[in-house]
């Protein structure tokens, strides 16, 4: 079994300053997603799904809750060699930096995987939404006897300037690449695609930040200090020295790079046929397994709606939203466009009866479009959230506008009768 021989790395990222304020207190792989998830379950679970169970996460800002979390999630047989570690950064006598960049973070860690028996490493980011065979990929390494893989989705010409852009032979061998290319340069970066995606005018390979190497080449690249980061350096610096070969994939990929994709990859998920499918048997999301009652919905009117487990609803309409575990939203409430993170735990019923208590959750005759709400808000009687373009960039003590966006912060009071 191919699985046996891999040992995944999944970089946590540096300190998520574009998914701010959701970063405030956790680490990027720790924010919530889809209302019951969080963003490191879609890279563990697309490794688990794939017979790769060794799993590594490199982080390193407030990695606590990351930490909690894949303690109580990735539970695995004793008498088996699987494991998700967490590895934050830490001084060593050897060094006492914080990780400079994605090959830094695998170079200062490399002590912890030698120590494990591996042929080949795996290495994905911690923010990204997609499903995929990685023993596929492996597969093909191993078949084409390549030094280094990577991971590969054909873009149109549009998107082609904000990726990493490779070029291959008929061989899939990458024989250049060229780091987010001005419009103009591209007439000579095309590559071979299939025909549907050449119907879309997806006729360029970006990188999509997925590497396999072999053993022995990551330790002797690990061993330059003077290089920081795969994409930038390692790769472009490898390409006329060893044999490294693209692993197409033509499925639904997005990188949670900032508040607006964020966005945008949740509230997809309402879709009826949503891109990134949630109910395939084959390719499950693992996350941690809560024991909730089950929701409860009373007079709400709901459209293109997720609903996480455990919520008490009875607000007058819910459209287009995702509402996250343990939510709670009171009566008369509109709900458009909104990711509600839900709550961590739940209040007794006499803070929720007080009317002079803002509890958890949505309070009564509210009206909340475009916004995320993180856990635990406190959102009052009254509230008025009109997100949307004519709103400026703004931070407060309790939300921040990004794009129109209004997000909430994690626990923020806002009391009644409040209108952003």
């Amino acid at each position: 079994m191919i699985g046996n021989k891999v040992l995944s790395i999944i970089l946590g990222g540096g300190q998520g300053s574009r998914l701010h304020p959701l970063t405030e207190t956790r680490s990027k792989p720790a924010v919530p997603i889809a209302g019951k998830y969080r963003l490191v379950d879609i890279p563990i679970s697309n490794c688990i799904n794939s017979d790769i169970k060794r799993i590594f996460v490199l982080t390193q800002f407030n990695s606590a809750s990351l930490n909690r979390h894949i303690k109580n999630t990735y539970h695995f047989s004793f008498f088996s060699s699987a494991f998700v570690d967490v590895l934050a950064a830490e001084q060593t006598p050897g060094n006492s930096t914080w990780f400079q960049g994605t090959a830094d973070a695998v170079r200062q860690s490399m002590h912890h995987f030698l120590n494990h028996d591996f042929d080949y490493a795996l290495i994905l980011s911690g923010d990204q939404l997609y499903q995929m065979d990685f023993e596929e990929m492996v597969e093909k390494h191993v078949r084409l006897k390549a030094a280094i893989s990577i991971a590969t989705i054909p873009v149109n010409a549009k998107d082609a300037t904000s990726f990493g852009i490779l070029k291959t032979n008929d061989q899939d061998e990458i024989t250049s690449f060229i780091e987010k290319p001005a419009a103009d340069l591209l007439h000579d970066w095309t590559s071979e695609v299939s025909d549907d995606m050449k119907k879309e005018g997806r006729n360029y390979l970006a990188s999509m930040g997925i590497y396999i190497f072999n053993r022995d080449l990551l330790v002797e690249l690990m061993a330059n200090p003077d290089t920081n980061d795969f994409g930038k350096e390692i790769i472009p610096q490898a390409i006329d020295k060893h044999k490294i070969v693209s692993f197409q994939y033509e499925g639904y990929w997005t990188d949670i790079g900032n508040i607006d994709s964020f966005f945008e990859a949740n509230l997809g998920l309402t879709d009826d046929f949503p891109k990134f499918d949630l109910y395939s048997t084959q390719k499950r999301i693992y996350t941690h397994a809560r024991m909730l009652p089950t929701t409860k919905i009373s007079g709400t009117a709901m459209d293109r709606t997720v609903i996480a487990d455990g919520c008490i609803i009875n607000a007058g309409k819910i459209e287009h939203s995702v509402i996250g575990v343990r939510s709670r939203i009171d009566t008369e409430s509109t709900i458009i466009n909104t990711y509600m993170m839900g709550s961590d735990f739940y209040q007794p019923l006499e803070h929720i009866v007080d009317e002079k208590i803002v509890s958890m959750g949505i309070g009564k005759r509210c009206f909340i479009k475009n916004a995320i709400l993180d856990k635990n808000c406190c959102i009052g009687n009254d509230v008025r959230i009109n997100g949307g373009k004519h709103l400026k960039d703004i931070e407060t003590d309790t939300y921040v506008v990004r794009d129109g966006i209004v997000v909430v912060k994690k626990g923020a009071l806002i009391p009644n009768g409040f209108s952003i």
